[in-house]
């Protein structure tokens, strides 16, 4: 059959994409510690404010001290479009990093996609449990397309995402065989985890450390890691903000993101340009070698001028390289 259409096409290019990053694990493995921690990461390269989507009493607000974030306490319903409404709200504020922890009210909390289900059965086939046998999987319709709706406009709207799901171990049962641990499992729909661009587990007691290698097969399944962030998790270590930043120059199109290794020999680099907005004059007025003569006293004094929560914010890599600039001009000085 043939057709009248055109089509065009042209050299395939790196543009900017929405980061959407998925932490899963049990209550204790860090997930609202490290969110912040990449959040503000990301921010120093998108701009912004950081938004924060609150269903745990509160809990990120244990660290409202150490991170600077818009805060939004969100109760139930937790059907996918309060989600959407909630996440929109942030966007509005300009928010250009958005945490939402957690994501797993969505699937089993009051009013969720699991109660939804409930409610169309009950709708369908009120107590004739033969009709609700049979009309079970017509029932996942409306609760189904209402997270599609909210997945397809994530990745329309202009920012990135951190979600924090629950997680519980699983057993896979089969007639006649022995029970299959699956290992630890988002309390999550599939579709969702699977839009993630990479999903980190924790395990308990992880101290925000993900974990790539699993032998069991429920882990494998869930866990991302796409080609280009294998070198950044090469090494073992703790989710932070220079993991955040890296994510986020690749998503705005930058190279894939480099080993800590290789990373290391370019740290005076990352000192003078891996900053938030509290200090891009500094930046602008003291680059390179000109700043590393200013020395250790300068170094202090302006470090003091500073607020708690600008010192908060202040990319460790960063700091550490300052310092060892401003010694470095101490020596020179001495000479």
């Amino acid at each position: 059959m043939s057709t009248d259409r055109i089509f065009e096409d042209r050299l395939a290019r790196r543009e900017q994409v929405p980061l959407l990053v998925g932490l899963i694990g049990p209550s204790g493995s860090g997930k609202t510690y490290s969110a912040l921690e990449l959040a503000t990461g990301i921010q120093s390269v998108t701009g912004g404010d950081i938004g924060y989507v609150d269903t745990e009493a509160k809990r990120a607000l244990h660290y409202a001290d150490r991170f600077t974030f818009r805060h939004l306490p969100f109760g139930s319903p937790f059907n996918p479009g309060s989600y959407l409404a909630a996440i929109e709200h942030f966007v509005r504020k300009g928010c250009k990093v958005i945490v939402v922890d957690s994501m797993s009210h969505e699937h089993e909390g009051t009013g969720g996609v699991l109660e939804m289900h409930e409610q169309e059965l009950d709708r369908l086939a009120g107590s004739d449990y033969g009709k609700r046998e049979r009309v079970k999987m017509l029932a996942w319709a409306k609760p189904k397309a209402e997270r599609r709706r909210l997945i397809n406009s994530l990745l329309q709207l202009e920012a990135n995402f951190i979600f924090c799901f629950r997680a519980k171990e699983k057993l896979k049962l089969e007639k006649g065989k022995e029970p299959l641990a699956l290992g630890w499992q988002p309390i999550a729909g599939e579709e969702f985890v699977y839009e993630m661009t990479v999903n980190c587990l924790l395990l308990p007691n992880a101290r925000g450390i993900p974990t790539w290698e699993t032998e069991f097969p429920g882990e494998r399944q869930m866990l991302k890691l796409p080609e280009q962030f294998v070198d950044l998790f090469r090494e073992e270590r703790a989710l932070s903000r220079q993991i955040g930043r890296s994510m986020a120059e690749w998503a705005r199109g930058g190279a894939s993101p480099s080993s800590p290794a290789e990373t290391s020999q370019n740290q005076t680099q990352l000192a003078q340009d891996a900053l938030p907005a509290p200090w891009a004059d500094w930046t602008n007025l003291e680059r390179g070698e000109n700043r590393a003569r200013q020395g250790t006293a300068t170094f202090r004094a302006w470090w003091k001028s500073l607020t708690k929560e600008e010192q908060g914010a202040m990319p460790q890599a960063s700091l550490t390289e300052w310092k060892k600039l401003a010694e470095e001009a101490d020596k020179g000085k001495d000479a």
